[in-house]
């Protein structure tokens, strides 16, 4: 089986207010939420990374060093999520493609296994999503076939990308994964505090 050609699109251009700080330059098993994400998403099988900023681009983008990705600006960042994942489909190469996993900057916990293992899916059933699913709850990050492309490009503002995941929910492979981190969305300090306990958990209870 070969695997198909899949592009990352990692969404980074929120303002984080409730955080209070970019939620992209976190720290996280040493590096930056970003750099973590960016890392994993190279030593994958995925094919290329763009990265799309908006809120303080160019502070994170100065502190993100060694990234392995494309940086792209939305300047419509505002606008909401779906405006930043439109950015970042756009300054892709749509026709050669056969899908983009969508990666948000405040779910971390993503690894190499995890994204190699959505991609093996969707390259055999070559469906229109791929989902992550741990205990009976659906996780990120989100294949994309290239099928929804369109619908993604003229999905409505107010609903975003949930418009297209809905209209082909017939047609949607849900992985069940053996990750809790799949679920794992840092939104807030408390949020935040609790992945570094959690964090701090694992290591030491490492053999």
């Amino acid at each position: 089986m070969s695997l198909a050609n899949v592009a990352a699109v990692v969404l980074a251009a929120g303002k984080s207010e409730r955080m209070g700080q970019p939620k992209a330059l976190l720290n996280f098993h040493g590096r930056s939420f970003l750099q973590h994400i960016c890392a994993e998403i190279a030593a994958s099988q995925l094919t290329e990374c763009v990265v799309v900023l908006g809120h303080q681009a160019k502070m994170i983008q100065n502190r993100a060093a060694g990234v392995p990705a494309r940086f792209e600006f939305n300047r419509q960042y505002e606008q909401g999520q779906l405006s930043s994942l439109l950015c970042g489909l756009k300054s892709l190469p749509l026709s050669s493609l056969d899908g983009a996993m969508l990666f948000l900057v405040d779910h971390p916990e993503v690894n190499r296994q995890l994204i190699d293992s959505l991609l093996t899916r969707f390259s055999q059933k070559r469906c229109a999503l791929v989902i992550p699913v741990f205990g009976g709850r659906k996780g990120h990050p989100v294949i994309f076939g290239a099928r929804t492309f369109g619908d993604l490009l003229a999905a409505p503002p107010e609903q975003g990308a949930v418009f297209v995941v809905r209209k082909y929910r017939d047609e949607t492979e849900y992985l069940e994964v053996q990750e809790p981190g799949v679920l794992v969305d840092v939104d807030t300090p408390e949020d935040y505090r609790s992945l570094l306990a959690a964090q701090s958990t694992e290591e030491t209870t490492k053999p």
